[in-house]
């Protein structure tokens, strides 16, 4: 039962009319904005090995006197649960005597763990060394080990401000965060009206940090980092402008090297203009992990991470709330549509009696869409299942219908681009109930 694609062809694009010099210094200053948000969707991203074996001996050097200065202080320090400076073992004599041996043998993690605090100070021993007793402190004093278990009152803000929803295509944990919610004043004040609100949503916010570093293996050649999808649609950047400089300062001394790429959606036109006057303070390496997705891209752009049936559903995907408790979801299947195409779906093989379920989401929408069934007989007529309408732009939902066949047959699914010139993402899945004996 494998579904066909039937593209249309595309019709002659209309004559453009001749722009005038105004519209022309405007389209010429946003194309030298898109050029920008092309460059940094384009930057490619290597992410380090934590294997021994394929680090440069100048790294493998600084990692072992890392743990020689770790292995001085006479008191344990552990760090997301690994212990960084295994303590002498002891043994006990037949004559009841006490004696240390050489260093239990060290937790592997241990390693993964030390690499990121060195990576994030350039190598420079001292100061990695210097780092992670700071947030060893910063730990204790927080009660980090802890914060999972609290209930911080922000049970309205998980699924919504931020919180970890499935994994990408290579595995990594994703995070995604939005903070348009807080336009609303009331909102805003009931969370951050004073400093101790503020203080307890940065507290839940190094709770969901902490949720995601306990998805990681923190092993050689594990997963080892977490992706971050930030929605800057309708942020109020002024306003949360202290909380942001907070919980960034936070992440950085205590979380070095956790996120492996950072992925920026629904992203306004002036921030290419700000992110081209602090790109020369960042590193290359800094620079090669962001991704821009302007409004309209989004799903594209996370499809090109994140496969369909683990993207939430306001962001162009199939993954509702709740999806992902029984396990990993069905795989969809994806495909584009070119402007001005018609696509039909084949389902083929439906049984008399069966009940077809099918998902079906485009990024971007803004196209028509409809459903029928083609019994098998000659002599049977095609059922319309859902009359063809107009899908929005603006539908944060996918298509989720059920059909149940009298007789044998097809399901034809059609999705219509023609009156678009933009290619555009999409995915489906389906299942079917055979009927019962």
């Amino acid at each position: 039962m494998s579904p066909t694609t039937t593209p249309s062809p595309a019709p002659a694009p209309a004559p453009a009319a001749a722009p005038s010099s105004t519209k022309g210094a405007k389209r010429s200053l946003m194309s030298s904005l898109m050029d920008a948000t092309a460059l940094l969707r384009s930057a490619s991203f290597k992410e380090d090995s934590y294997v021994a074996a394929a680090l440069p001996p100048s790294e493998l050097r600084a990692l072992a006197d890392l743990r020689a200065l770790l292995a001085t202080h006479p008191d344990p320090i552990s760090i997301w649960g690994v212990p960084l400076n295994p303590s002498p073992a002891a043994a006990t004599a037949a004559d009841g005597t006490t004696t240390t041996t050489t260093p239990a043998a060290a937790d592997e993690r241990a390693d993964v763990v030390l690499l990121k605090f060195l990576r994030a100070r350039d190598f420079r021993v001292r100061d990695a060394h210097a780092m992670v007793l700071r947030c060893a402190a910063w730990r204790g004093e927080f009660g980090a080990d802890a914060v999972l278990d609290e209930d911080l009152g922000f049970k309205d803000l998980e699924g919504v401000v931020a919180y970890m929803h499935g994994w990408d295509r290579e595995g990594h944990p994703v995070c995604y965060n939005a903070y348009g919610v807080f336009k609303d004043r009331a909102m805003y004040e009931r969370v951050f009206g004073d400093g101790d609100r503020l203080a307890r949503f940065l507290r839940w916010r190094v709770q969901v940090m902490e949720r995601g570093v306990r998805a990681l293996s923190l092993r050689p050649g594990g997963v080892n980092a977490i992706i971050q999808v930030t929605d800057l649609k309708d942020m109020p950047k002024r306003e949360l402008r202290a909380a942001s400089n907070q919980i960034l300062s936070l992440f950085q001394d205590n979380y070095p090297e956790m996120v492996a790429r950072k992925v920026f959606i629904n992203v306004p036109w002036y921030f290419s203009v700000l992110f081209s006057m602090i790109s020369p303070f960042l590193t290359e390496r800094t620079k090669s992990k962001f991704v821009i997705a302007r409004e309209g891209n989004v799903a594209e752009t996370l499809y090109k991470f994140i496969r369909p049936e683990l993207v939430p559903v306001q962001y162009g995907g199939l993954s509702r709330a709740g999806d992902l408790e029984n396990g990993p979801p069905k795989p969809a299947s994806e495909f584009t549509i070119k402007g001005g195409e018609k696509v039909f779906l084949e389902i083929d093989g439906i049984e008399a009696g069966a009940t077809i379920t099918w998902d079906l989401v485009v990024g971007g929408w803004d196209l028509e869409y409809g459903a029928e069934y083609v019994p098998a007989a000659e002599e049977s007529y095609t059922l319309c299942v859902e009359k063809t309408r107009m899908v929005a732009a603006t539908a944060e939902e996918p298509v989720h219908n059920a059909f149940t066949a009298r007789e044998a047959g097809k399901m034809v699914l059609s999705i219509d681009n023609s009156g678009s010139r933009k290619r555009k993402v999409a995915a489906y899945r389906y299942f079917v109930r055979k009927p019962s004996a």
